[in-house]
């Protein structure tokens, strides 16, 4: 990388043609804030009940007596899934016009046969009320949301690949091209099952177009300005996102619109195809021509020099040093998913204004990356991450501390535990790059987030677990970031410590306790502060 960096050292640190490349690829990511995080309000379950037939011929007395009262925490309200069997009714009512007179919990209930009746107090429609997601078919609902991880997991897998073999440009704009396609496609979806079939295709988009803009930034912009471009650039172009997307829904209730009108946002980015920063491009074609062959030449030397060989996905467990390492940044890096998109998605259950809390979901995140690129330029990798992810626990623990009668409280943590667990994830992609070795570094962050990726598919369902107790999904929630936090800290530290190149460096790590032989740092000037977006972003996502 060192090398890298002063063979393109013509291309300039900050530059017209760097601020436009930072802006533009910036930009790019802004979609992607509100295109994962649009569930939230195109599949929010609205009130509901069972559906009454209106040729029963019921009074209006014995219509509001045709749904049992159930209890629900602390509140009794109507059954959502259940009615008293409507065969038993007809006949009371016919003998009985008063149904006081009756003592009509002794009724037989039945299931919702005729289908169910949605509020429309804040939505016109959710594909929940379009497609009857509820009761029996309640798990479809974040199954949806699971299938679109899926496709970005499966995105992952390929989009690096598609970058290097067709361009980073070309599948930047192939990749949101996609997104505005298929969104506006998922608009025409007939059934559940399309839905979720375009779902996985936009997963796929999403994460593609994330990838692309990370490694071609990393690679057009300066050392200098790498670190900010993934943490703030990037960063908060996505909470910028996250936070438009509550704005539109404020104002369109229904998910069809929503999903199109998001949709349009893509076609914005048209016109960036042309814009090449010619004047400053065509200057560093002529320069970075005739380095080519000093660039190849480079290559063909370090590979010699070095001896440099192929490395396969075993390596990363193929001693117990590594092995340990590699255990538990998987195990990290999967709560971590889990707790950033639970609490993401779990926002129209909060106490509040469903709008409102969304919006400021997203706008915590801008902080949280701030927060995180002032860690790593300042502090230790290991204890920024480890702190952020305890402090993060403790918060979601305490949830369950908050009496009812100031929920506002309970939100409030929720937000700042939604804080701590943003900015840990943005130190963990730059701290587990430090920790291996050049040769397996793409591997290892890759392998990690596949481990994300599987956690973000069942982080829909861990609030269903609310369903059995309260508050048993920020139990969990919290124990689990905690756990994570004593875990990061078995670590070793990076900050300020060269980069390994090699299995043999990074073998010398022994245990957890000491670093490498301090001979191998007096003979390198690469420092970790030097490490860029290119090694932590490569195979991103």
């Amino acid at each position: 990388m060192r090398d890298y960096d002063k063979i393109t050292a013509f291309f300039g640190e900050w530059g017209p043609y760097q601020i436009l490349t930072f802006f533009v690829l910036s930009l790019s990511v802004f979609p992607n804030g509100f295109g994962g995080m649009s569930i939230v309000f195109v599949g929010d379950i609205p009130e509901h009940r069972c559906l009454i037939p209106g040729n029963l011929n019921l009074s209006e007395a014995w219509m509001n007596r045709t749904i049992p009262l159930e209890q629900d925490k602390d509140k009794l309200q109507y059954s959502k899934c259940r009615r008293y069997r409507l065969d038993v009714i007809r006949n009371l009512s016919e003998i009985f016009p008063d149904p006081d007179s009756v003592n009509i919990s002794e009724v037989g209930q039945e299931p919702c046969l005729d289908g169910w009746v949605y509020s429309k107090e804040q939505y016109i429609s959710t594909i929940v009320s379009e497609w009857d997601l509820v009761c029996n078919n309640a798990w479809k609902m974040p199954f949806s949301m699971s299938v679109y991880f899926l496709g970005v997991l499966t995105g992952s897998f390929v989009s690096g690949v598609l970058s290097d073999r067709f361009g980073r440009k070309a599948i930047l704009f192939v990749t949101m091209a996609v997104q505005t396609g298929f969104n506006v496609l998922q608009v025409f979806s007939s059934s559940w099952e399309i839905f979720c079939l375009v779902n996985f295709l936009i997963g796929i988009g999403q994460i593609s177009n994330y990838v692309a803009a990370f490694v071609l930034g990393s690679e057009l912009l300066g050392k200098s300005i790498r670190i900010t471009y993934c943490t703030l650039g990037v960063g908060i172009s996505y909470a910028f996102g996250y936070m438009f997307l509550p704005l539109v829904a404020y104002f369109i209730r229904s998910w069809k619109m929503l999903l199109f009108t998001l949709s349009l946002v893509g076609l914005i980015y048209i016109p960036l195809w042309w814009n090449n920063a010619q004047p400053v491009m065509i200057k560093c074609r002529v320069q970075f021509s005739w380095r080519k062959r000093e660039i190849v030449s480079w290559k063909l030397e370090d590979i010699k020099d070095k001896n440099i060989k192929s490395f396969s996905i075993t390596h990363l467990i193929k001693t117990h040093n590594i092995r340990s390492i590699t255990i538990i940044n998987l195990i990290v890096w999967f709560i971590l998913a889990i707790g950033y998109y639970g609490l993401s998605l779990n926002t129209p259950n909060l106490h509040g204004d469903d709008y409102l809390n969304c919006f400021i979901s997203g706008a915590i995140e801008i902080p949280a990356n701030l927060a995180a690129w002032f860690f790593l330029q300042k502090f230790s990798r290991k204890l920024s991450l480890s702190g952020s992810l305890f402090f993060g626990g403790i918060v979601l623990f305490f949830v369950q501390l908050i009496p009812s009668s100031i929920s506002i409280l309970a939100t409030m943590l929720v937000m700042i535990g939604k804080l701590a667990n943003t900015c840990a994830f943005a130190i963990i992609y730059t701290y587990t790059a430090e920790l291996y070795a050049t040769v397996i570094r793409n591997t290892s962050v890759g392998v990690c987030l596949m481990a994300s990726r599987l956690g973000s598919i069942i982080s829909p369902y861990f609030f269903y677990l609310g369903a059995y107790y309260e508050f048993l999904p920020y139990i969990l929630m919290g124990s689990l970031t905690v756990f994570s936090a004593l875990l990061i800290l078995l670590l070793p530290e990076t900050i300020n410590f060269p980069l390994p190149d090699t299995i043999d460096q990074m073998q010398r790590m022994k245990g957890f306790k000491n670093a490498w032989n301090h001979r191998y740092y007096l003979n390198t000037n690469e420092t970790t502060t030097e490490v860029n977006c290119m090694a932590i972003k490569k195979e991103e996502l």
